[in-house]
């Protein structure tokens, strides 16, 4: 990962990631999202793989995505590395997509430089 990237990926994690549950902030769940579920595949091979997954891939599709931030080329970049995250079938052992995914975080976070609230989702479990 880039050294850069790497630094403010850290330092959201540090500042907005809880060391249980939901974050407060979008900045700490798009995080807290992508971290998720790099553990289920690399760690589990995807074999806990159940909706609460689902709805994280969701929740960073929608922030990101729709966040209006991105040119078409990496819109279409991140659409591709989603969907790896999201072929649960075969799990995704290489750090490259989930570490493209998170920079795409960091940008989103350095475009909002502010806490912005996180709704907490009732129906996640993870």
């Amino acid at each position: 990962m880039d050294a850069e990237y790497a630094a403010d990926a850290r330092r959201i994690w540090q500042t907005y990631v809880p060391l249980r549950g939901q974050a407060d902030t979008i900045q700490g769940e798009l995080l807290r999202a992508v971290e998720k579920l790099r553990d289920e595949a690399q760690r589990n091979g995807n074999v806990n793989w159940d909706e609460h997954h689902e709805r994280l891939l969701a929740y960073l599709r929608e922030k990101l995505i729709a966040s209006g931030l991105f040119d078409t080329a990496t819109l279409a970049d991140l659409s591709v590395d989603l969907g790896y995250l999201a072929d649960f079938e075969h799990p995704l052992v290489d750090d490259a997509p989930f570490d493209r995914v998170t920079y795409r975080v960091v940008d989103w976070c350095r475009a909002h430089p502010e806490p912005v609230r996180h709704e907490h989702d009732p129906h996640l479990r993870r």
